[in-house]
């Protein structure tokens, strides 16, 4: 399993409208995507801040959202978050709520 974590700063006053594009519009999106698992989605308590981190079958697939979808899902916040998101990506090694068997190289 891979995860992509997306670090973003929200404008003042935005975190209703931040979820509600979330939920009519993105969501929608990534549910479509092949080999997409889960979502979930941050937002601090000042409301000034927000990460979410996608979970995806492997890492190809989350590239490949990267590359062809995601350059849309940033236009649809961009009402709602100030400047560049931050991305990262990971290889998830455990979550209690997916049955993950990672190999550990020693």
């Amino acid at each position: 399993m891979f995860a992509r974590r997306i670090y973003m700063h929200l404008k003042p006053n935005s975190v209703t409208e931040f979820t509600q594009r979330l939920e009519k519009d993105i969501l929608p999106l990534l549910r479509k995507q092949k080999g997409f698992q889960d979502e979930i989605t941050f937002v601090g308590q000042s409301g000034a801040e927000a990460f979410a981190i996608s979970l995806w079958d492997k890492a190809e697939n989350a590239e490949a959202y990267n590359r062809g979808t995601y350059p849309e899902v940033t236009k649809i916040l961009a009402t709602v978050v100030e400047g560049p998101a931050q991305v990262e990506t990971f290889n998830v090694v455990n979550s209690t709520f997916h049955k993950i068997a990672a190999a550990v190289a020693v």
